[in-house]
């Protein structure tokens, strides 16, 4: 597996595959901590593409809490030995200095609505870093199949707005979140929670499973009502939100028929770790 840190160096190496024949460029744009799910995304890109590049990037611009960002796990040695062993063909593991130059100004062009609810109403300025970012990599990379996982369900939506709004021409591919056996989403976060934590995280699917499972049978409202509930019968968790939204615009729905499509997304905190999941409820 080819390491590249800096921007030049790479793009150099990048030119040279494309003189040579590559075409296919599959890209996983990770900030590491990698487990199984960031693995799935390399496999299906190596299915899929002639080079597959993975990158690490802690991004701070993307962190409206500096603790947070401190607390973030970083096992680069790990990933390295993870993605070697997984047959990766290229790792962009750039620093700060090499991705924003000093003061860069992280405000982009309104993107509306889906940058502003969720995940935009909890973490101000959060999708200002994720678009900044996700640019600057797509352009350095110019890849021509992009992998997200679908357990970031807002950004996978923020991501394809962007790819429209600059006209990019690669094309977004989200898969499937992978769960622990219990349910509970695959997250670099996970490493965090405390075996207490651990097992009581565990109902943030159970509860996604239930809303799925009774979305026929009950309104908007009392789905909301009943799923909070549940979520709090647990003490070590804390709702931020519970969401039955539009699964394109992300607007709440109101109301509902049998052909209503919708995705349900949780933030929550289970003890001091923050964690996020969706599930969309049709087949």
């Amino acid at each position: 597996m080819k390491l590249f840190k800096e921007i030049n160096a790479f793009r150099k190496f990048l030119k040279g595959k494309r003189q040579n024949g590559v075409q296919n460029i599959g890209f996983v744009p990770t900030m590491g901590a990698l487990h199984s799910g960031h693995i799935s995304l390399i496999n299906t890109s190596k299915q899929n593409n002639q080079l597959t590049i993975c990158s690490i990037f802690v991004n701070p611009t993307q962190f409206n809490n500096t603790d947070d960002l401190a607390k973030y796990p970083r096992t680069i040695e790990n990933d390295i030995k993870l993605l070697i062993e997984n047959n990766c063909d290229v790792l962009f593991y750039p620093e700060v200095s090499e991705m924003y130059v000093d003061d860069e100004q992280t405000n982009v062009e309104d993107y509306g609505f889906i940058v502003e609810t969720l995940e935009g109403r909890f973490r101000p300025g959060h999708f200002n870093g994720v678009i900044t970012i996700v640019k600057k990599l797509f352009d350095v990379v110019e890849p021509t199949n992009a992998y997200f996982g679908q357990k970031d369900y807002q950004q996978c939506a923020v991501v394809n707005q962007l790819i429209i709004k600059n006209n990019l021409s690669v094309k977004l591919n989200i898969c499937s979140t992978l769960r622990e056996v219990d349910g509970l989403a695959m997250s670099s976060r996970n490493a965090r929670l405390t075996i207490e934590e651990r097992e009581a995280a565990a109902i943030i699917f159970q509860t996604l499973f239930q809303i799925k499972k009774s979305f026929n049978t009950y309104s908007i409202d009392e789905l909301t009502t009943k799923s909070i509930t549940q979520l709090h019968s647990s003490p070590l968790i804390k709702v931020e939100y519970l969401e039955i939204a539009n699964p394109t615009t992300l607007k709440p729905l109101v109301d509902k028929d049998e052909r209503t499509k919708a995705v349900a997304l949780i933030a929550a905190w289970c003890g001091n770790v923050r964690l996020i999941d969706n599930l969309l409820l049709f087949d």
